[in-house]
């Protein structure tokens, strides 16, 4: 039996071990192509490891770049985009799990039908709503359509639902009323779900490329992803420049996912354990 569990343990390491690699090889692929020239990452058969590093493939797309504006342009639309998405999902979340009101079991229903329509379909109605408030071309068109979140609705729901209903009856005993209870009772219990989901609107924020693309047309008001995108050829592209461009551009996630990632495993976990 134990030689059993041994030999089941090895395979489980393995596959995980082999899921591991394959998904950092593209990030491996990424950047050692940062560090080619241009015929290097065109060559067939192609060049695993360049004989030189070109390390001034980062400045060269450093100086063709306003960076400074596309990081800019990003925290302000991860700021707007993380808020809103906490505090809307959070208060809608409460109510669907904790106050009995008429349809309610209909109206969420409605927000998990929204989480399983393609976003694509929205864009067209988002854009004349953003467009009909003059709001084409400014940072507000890049935050207003992620301030509210079926997805986080339902995983704040969750948390809420887990809750002890003898803190809520205790606080109202108190004379809390809604409000006092949410805010200083609710909020605080559900506060590793509330970085989940922050980490995650951040991250579907910050690699958003169609969204700014259409309804921004100035670089200036670009994100980073977006932006980069403008190094993409009609007829030929850059490849290390691009690369480059990228690991410029995803290094403030990865070092977020490193800060916060016990609260981010935590929350996901404790999500999958409520019903």
């Amino acid at each position: 039996m134990k030689k059993r569990l041994k030999l089941g343990t090895i395979i489980v390491h393995a596959i995980l071990i082999i899921g591991s690699v394959a998904m950092l090889l593209p990030f491996i692929w990424m950047i050692i192509t940062s560090l080619k020239t241009l015929t290097e990452s065109m060559a067939v058969p192609p060049t695993i490891i360049p004989p030189n590093f070109k390390w001034s493939n980062y400045k060269e797309v450093w100086e063709l770049l306003p960076f400074g504006t596309f990081y800019l342009n990003t925290t302000l639309m991860l700021l707007f985009r993380v808020l809103g998405s906490v505090f809307f999902s959070a208060m809608a979340a409460y109510a669907f799990a904790r106050i009995k009101f008429p349809g309610r079991d209909f109206f969420f229903m409605i927000v998990l039908i929204q989480m399983m329509i393609p976003g694509q379909l929205f864009i067209i109605p988002q854009y004349e709503i953003v467009s009909a408030l003059g709001l084409l071309n400014t940072i507000s068109a890049l935050s207003i359509p992620g301030i509210v979140s079926a997805f986080g609705t339902f995983l704040l729901r969750q948390f809420f639902i887990g809750i002890p209903n003898e803190l809520e009856e205790a606080a109202i005993l108190d004379g809390c009323n809604r409000w006092q209870i949410f805010w200083k009772i609710m909020m605080p219990l559900t506060r590793s779900g509330l970085i989940a989901l922050g980490i995650f609107t951040a991250l579907f924020a910050w690699k958003d490329l169609m969204w700014p693309l259409i309804v921004n047309s100035s670089i200036d008001k670009m994100p980073l992803v977006s932006g980069l995108a403008s190094l993409q050829g009609q007829y030929t592209t850059n490849f290390p420049q691009l690369m480059a461009g990228s690991m410029i551009a995803i290094w403030p996630m990865v070092i977020l996912f490193i800060i916060f990632q016990k609260q981010f495993i935590e929350g996901v976990a404790s999500t999958g354990s409520k019903t």
